[in-house]
């Protein structure tokens, strides 16, 4: 059996089963779910094994209590296929009043109309991502995402080459990919993708779904990852591939699909308060909830992001928000990002539930953080700091190799080095 990596939602897991009765983990296919959501119970119920769902479906139709017989915490995985679980759990949880009783998995969220309950106050939602550099061992972890946020100094020195950062990008954070040291680990996000394709995109809610123009759709949205795409702009690009294009409300569908199947994260625009009268754009970002989705859906090598550092700068972007997303989220971290009409942005705002916020320029490169930095003051001046308060950190997330506090208080923190 392959050593159990250890996830930052491990920690979020057991506090919540200490408090309310059932978790639910949510998340993407492929990323671990099931293997955390194991190592966290004593019984499991596969949904997804065809060997058993003639039995299921008798015990859907007869008496799905029967589905929560068994040792405590009980797994169920993949429950969208049988949602009737989920109320099931809600009504044990309420007549027994038992915390840590259940863990659910999913991939997918159910069709609406599927479940009587919202869960609230019986049931926690958590959501898992693919891994993370320091759950991969990819970063050293010898900066906090906390020490930051608590204005501590810092000093460490990351030894991932750009090389590295491109093949970590397009190796992605799957767990299955890290025991493969060929470069097959690469086809692991490849292998993914067809099954998102050909597969997840049909299974969600039962609709059939045109491969060719989801692909084109995805590819749209791969080339224009860590940008506010517009649908126009994706509408555009299908037509390239197709003559009679995509209907609005066809790109709809297929888009809240992919998000549906937790592919596609969006970014809010930040809701901080700015002295400034400049229009705020609020179209959100799109982002793959992996960078390597999109370098496999345009087939693209460690070396071919090596070829074009433009694109690499927009994928590396899509990686760090992953990880700060991963890093922050105990907290109850929240990532936006700020874009005026003049075009000034700030590629991410986090912000925590106490209040705290601060100000991230993501930039792949040493030779840009100097201007990065003089970027995250001016953008700290524009914002309404009476309303708002002082931001707590303002920083340079970088592929570079030196992490450290610069004399005018701005954080440069290679990725390398970052944990949460």
């Amino acid at each position: 059996m392959e050593k159990y990596l250890p996830r930052i939602v491990d920690e979020e897991i057991e506090n919540s089963l200490e408090i309310i009765g059932a978790v639910l983990i949510e998340g993407c296919k492929w990323c671990g779910k099931s293997t955390t959501a194991k190592m966290h119970s004593k019984s499991i119920l596969e949904f997804q094994n065809p060997d058993k769902k003639e039995e299921y479906d008798s015990i859907k139709n007869t008496k799905p209590s029967l589905f929560l017989d068994g040792e405590k915490p009980r797994l169920f995985d993949e429950w969208q296929m049988y949602p009737v679980v989920w109320d099931c759990i809600r009504t044990d949880i309420d007549h027994t009043g038992l915390r840590g009783q259940y863990i659910l998995t999913g991939s997918a969220k159910p069709s609406e109309g599927k479940i009587m309950h919202t869960g609230t106050g019986r049931i926690s939602r958590i959501i898992m991502r693919p891994m993370s550099l320091y759950e991969s061992n990819d970063s050293d972890g010898k900066v906090s995402m906390k020490d930051i946020i608590s204005g501590m100094d810092i000093s460490a020195t990351s030894t991932l080459s750009l090389e590295q950062l491109a093949s970590v990008i397009v190796r992605g954070g799957w767990p299955t990919s890290l025991n493969i040291n060929s470069n097959n680990k690469y086809k692991i996000s490849s292998e993914y993708v067809k099954s998102l394709i050909h597969e997840e995109v049909n299974s969600v809610d039962g609709i059939e779904r045109n491969p060719s123009k989801m692909i084109a759709v995805l590819r749209s949205l791969a080339r224009n990852i860590s940008t506010s795409v517009s649908n126009v702009t994706i509408e555009e690009d299908v037509k390239n591939s197709f003559a009679e294009g995509i209907s609005r409300p066809t790109l709809n569908d297929y888009i809240n699909t992919l998000e549906k199947l937790f592919v596609l994260e969006n970014i809010n625009a930040t809701n901080l308060n700015f002295r400034s009268k400049l229009a705020i754009r609020t179209k959100v970002k799109r982002e793959f909830v992996d960078p390597s989705i999109a370098t496999a859906i345009l087939e693209l090598s460690p070396e071919d992001l090596l070829k074009d550092l433009n694109y690499f700068g927009f994928l590396f972007e899509c990686m760090c928000i992953r990880d700060l997303k991963v890093y922050t989220q105990n907290m109850n971290g929240e990532i936006s990002f700020y874009r005026d009409e003049t075009n000034f942005e700030v590629d991410a705002i986090l912000r925590t539930q106490s209040g705290k916020w601060g100000a991230i320029e993501i930039k792949l490169g040493s030779g840009y953080i100097e201007e990065a930095a003089q970027h995250l003051l001016k953008f700290k001046n524009m914002v309404d700091t009476e309303k708002c308060g002082e931001p707590t950190f303002l920083m340079v997330l970088t592929g570079a190799n030196y992490s450290y506090k610069r004399s005018d208080g701005v954080y440069v923190v290679s990725i390398g080095n970052l944990k949460d």
